[in-house]
């Protein structure tokens, strides 16, 4: 019997390595002889760097670049054990731009820059990198990717042609841009882009009208910053030839979506499409007898193209019977069997405090592996 065990992490407890690691702790107590394939998997979001890492057998790099309000900070990126020469180099833009990186009555989305998110991308570069994979959720950004841009050689230019200072604010002086600097090995990489969002630039669903209130802009600031965005998109097509406005995708990251494809050709693609790519699953897949798979909460937002519902899909299209196990089934959780997962458990085995069930997540993780792998052992003896 050969057994895939795809999970992602539980966050606030076990990475994805972790998580598979216990599960299958509890199926060899079943079934000692099975065949158990370890996928560590991710959604792009959080956890996808290390997710990647893990199963890559690559490594953890940590940088010191500017934060998103100019203050330096420790980021960390991933250098990939797979891909050839070079590479493929992780950076989750949040580690670097993010929201979680600021106190919240410190938050400036006026003055806010992916400048930092540059400087990791430049520090891949610098390590060999050409091929690179990019998460872009949990910004503190609003500036389009000019940061960034700006942290790679570009530059971005007001009518008196003195270079822009941070912060999506200031685009609305922008009068044009000069890509004549933009580092050239930048140019020539190969990015993807785990995007999970379709929002334009600009306009009542884009990035300033949706995601800026949660940056700390008030509605005043929302004009002001959708405003100076629509300037960036105008001079980036003139100066670039690229239309980026109404791309789906584009206002993702404050717009950094929008900088990623203008400046740097890169290509937004699903988060969950891109790591399970990235991991090889189908490959995983091959032969497999049963697939488990798992995440911290398994609800209505898990069919969403989370990582549990990703590697269902892909199971489903071979036939193969999938289990999820989650530390918690919600609302809506059931509609999950409409996108391959057969059945799905909780690993809490009795009432205990959310403290006890993070501390003991391994072992609670190994336990309720073993009794489904012990009930499948019972309905295969079960004669017809």
């Amino acid at each position: 019997m050969k057994i895939v065990i795809a999970p992602q992490g539980f966050k606030g407890s076990l990475t994805a390595l972790e998580v598979a690691r216990a599960i299958g702790n509890g199926v060899r107590q079943v079934e000692p002889d099975a065949e158990i394939d370890l996928v560590p998997v991710a959604d792009g979001g959080d956890g996808t760097l290390q997710a990647l890492v893990d199963i890559s057998g690559g490594r953890i790099v940590t940088t010191t670049v500017t934060g998103p309000l100019g203050t330096p900070v420790d980021a960390d990126w991933g250098s990939l054990g797979i891909g050839g020469d070079g590479g493929t180099a992780v950076i989750e833009m949040a580690r670097a731009s993010g929201l979680a990186l600021l106190d919240p009555g410190k938050l400036d989305p006026l003055k806010a820059t992916t400048r930092g998110t540059g400087e990791l991308f430049r520090a891949a570069l610098d390590a060999g990198h050409r091929r690179f994979i990019i998460g872009i959720g949990g910004s503190a950004t609003t500036d389009g990717g000019a940061g960034m841009m700006q942290a790679l050689g570009a530059r971005l230019l007001d009518a008196d042609g003195i270079d822009l200072p941070p912060g999506g604010a200031a685009l609305a002086n922008l009068d044009r841009i000069d890509v004549s600097g933009l580092d050239p090995r930048a140019a020539d990489a190969s990015i993807d882009v785990a995007c999970d969002v379709n929002n334009p630039l600009c306009g009542p669903d884009g990035a300033s009208a949706v995601f800026g209130p949660q940056k700390g802009a008030t509605s005043e600031l929302v004009e002001l910053l959708d405003a100076a965005l629509s300037r960036f998109a105008e001079i980036i097509e003139r100066d670039l030839g690229r239309t980026v406005r109404d791309n789906p995708g584009a206002g993702a990251a404050g717009g950094l979506g929008a900088g990623l494809m203008a400046f740097l050709d890169a290509n937004l693609k699903a988060g969950v499409d891109i790591v399970l790519d990235a991991v090889d699953l189908d490959a995983h897949l091959e032969d497999a007898d049963l697939v488990i798979t798992g995440e911290g909460q398994i609800d209505h937002s898990t069919t969403f193209n989370k990582a549990p519902v990703g590697v269902a899909e892909r199971a489903k299209k071979r036939g193969i019977p999938v289990i999820a196990i989650a530390g918690g089934l919600g609302e809506g959780y059931r509609e999950t069997r409409e996108k391959g997962i057969d059945a799905a458990f909780t690993l809490v085995s009795g009432p205990m405090s959310l403290y006890d069930a993070i501390e003991n997540t391994a072992d609670l993780l190994a336990g309720v592996a073993e009794e489904i792998m012990r009930t499948l052992a019972v309905g295969r003896s079960i004669k017809p």
